[in-house]
């Protein structure tokens, strides 16, 4: 993974793993051991799949420059509905509290896009080829 592909990953990975710490120390201490299972539930599920969703993008975006944007849209619409159907899944659950995940599920989620999209404008990515120095004829 290039350096600047790690360095958006990082940007927003730790800031939606620190609020997905404070919500686990929140919700131990409000529902107890079984909230603080949800919460981490939840933070492990936001982290692996946006995590995922960042590494497909940023293969794409090298392969198919002319696809990012659509395929950026098309990401995060899956990602959103993926997260919707595993709370459908879940929601009758007793292996954790519920309302905990689900409170860390969309905070780690609202925390992990503005962090992506802040590393994004925030970073120095080229976007004319330097090596296309032609006038193209």
């Amino acid at each position: 993974m290039p350096s600047n592909d790690a360095r958006i990953l990082l940007h927003a990975a730790v800031p939606a793993a620190a609020v997905g710490a404070i919500a686990t120390v929140v919700a131990g201490v409000v529902a107890g051991g079984k909230g603080a299972i949800g919460a981490v539930v939840g933070t492990l599920v936001v982290l692996l799949f946006m995590g995922i969703g960042l590494v497909v993008l940023q293969r794409t975006a090298k392969k198919f420059p002319q696809l990012f944007q659509a395929m950026g849209l098309m990401l995060y619409a899956a990602q959103l509905l993926l997260l919707f159907i595993f709370l459908a899944l879940l929601k009758n659950t007793t292996l954790f509290d519920f309302k905990a995940f689900a409170f860390t599920l969309l905070a780690t989620t609202v925390v992990w896009v503005a962090a992506q999209a802040r590393a994004y404008m925030k970073a120095k990515i080229t976007y004319i080829d330097p090596g296309n120095t032609g006038s193209g004829s």
